[in-house]
């Protein structure tokens, strides 16, 4: 799929008064539009051009150019290299999955091109492989795993079964939730990514002594494990990060979320004026509520207009001193980049609630506040 915006010179509605008025940029999105996990990409399409419409005159500055990855690392390795080579284009985002960044991200980098991450955001990128082009402005792939152990611990559960699938994100989904449990991991287990069938996972589960099980499986593998695991009786309460219960996921999955926590930078009932116009225009736009993928490439949208607004991407030390300020108001809130430009932010814990015949999320309790992560010592830039 390919989307084309006219490019138009200018980004005024957004520049302070008296700023120099910067061009235009051109954007390439890399994103997954078919197979399992298309509702992810399609939720990260559509948050970005909304801001985008939302922005007016300003929003037009941006001519946007979106393919669909596939969800395989070697056709989004192809994308990047047609968009970067014959559509010249000046920033690269939209990816999801984290192998598929890690085979994209370091290439593009190297060929000078920004990346602005409205999702995957492996730990090798956060750290030693850290760059002054690459900024992830969803999180950093530990951080929701993280608060989602400290949850755990507060919660005083003493035991927990563990599992995810077996890529760059699932590894650092399991790390980060050690990192602040205090209790006993009974067991660790990695799935097969795109895995459909959880009858030997849900066995162990059942055999084991854990008092709770956490979770990560985004996207349709999180749809199969939920399913299965509420026909199978086993009943152990569930903990996971956002991504298992995410807005794109719940009609799916149905009944069997209710009353799960799980964790989140974001949620639609925070209380701020960007969140309200976001959750109201998106369902407003789109005829559903939106997803944390939305809301991170909302901003993700958003602070890139507030770049163009204050500096021409040709101007490279300019245009990521921009970006670095993160000038924009955030559907999250408080936002800031740390040293390693990851975020900066507040995590809450949510819960999964019936609204009318709708499932959703509301926020319980905040879980971690002013979060970074755990490798930004490593980044030297």
């Amino acid at each position: 799929m390919k989307l084309k915006r006219l490019l138009i010179g200018g980004a005024a509605a957004l520049a302070l008064a008296g700023a120099a008025q910067a061009e235009g940029v051109k954007v390439g999105m890399i994103t997954t539009l078919s197979g399992g996990g298309a509702g992810l990409g399609v939720d990260t399409r559509d948050g970005f051009l909304l801001a985008l419409k939302n922005a007016g005159e300003a929003g037009q500055a941006v001519e946007l150019v979106i393919e669909d990855d596939q969800q395989k690392p070697d056709v989004a390795v192809q994308i990047a290299d047609k968009m970067i080579q014959s559509e010249q284009v000046d920033v690269l985002t939209g990816i999801v999955w984290s192998n598929l960044a890690m085979a994209v991200v370091p290439a593009a980098v190297a060929q000078d091109k920004f990346y602005l991450s409205t999702n995957a955001a492996p730990s090798q990128l956060a750290g030693a492989g850290c760059n002054p082009k690459y900024f992830s402005v969803s999180y950093q792939n530990d951080n929701l795993h993280e608060a989602a152990g400290a949850h755990a611990t507060d919660a005083g559960i003493g035991k927990v079964f563990i599992m995810a699938p077996n890529y760059p994100a699932g590894q650092d989904s399991l790390a980060g939730f050690k990192r602040y449990y205090k209790g006993e991991v009974v067991s660790e287990v990695y799935t097969q990514v795109g895995q459909t069938d959880y009858a030997g996972e849900i066995a162990q589960i059942r055999a084991s002594d854990a008092d709770a099980v956490f979770f990560f499986l985004p996207g349709g593998m999180g749809i199969a494990f939920m399913k299965q695991y509420a026909e199978s009786g086993v009943g152990k309460p569930l903990i996971g990060p956002a991504f298992s219960f995410s807005q794109d996921i719940l009609p799916a999955v149905g009944d069997a979320a209710l009353g799960v926590k799980n964790t989140a930078q974001w949620s639609k009932d925070l209380e701020n004026e960007a969140n309200k116009t976001f959750v109201e225009t998106f369902q407003a736009e789109y005829g559903r509520l939106p997803s944390l993928y939305a809301a991170q490439a909302y901003d993700t949208a958003n602070l890139l207009l507030s770049a163009i607004a204050k500096a021409d991407v040709g101007d490279a030390d300019a245009f990521r001193a921009a970006l670095a300020e993160a000038d924009f108001p955030s559907v999250r809130g408080k936002f800031r980049f740390g040293p390693n430009q990851h975020p900066i932010q507040d995590y809450y814990v949510r819960e999964v609630v019936k609204e009318g015949d709708v499932l959703t999320n509301k926020i319980v309790g905040p879980a971690m506040a002013d979060h970074g992560d755990a490798y930004a010592e490593q980044c030297k830039m």
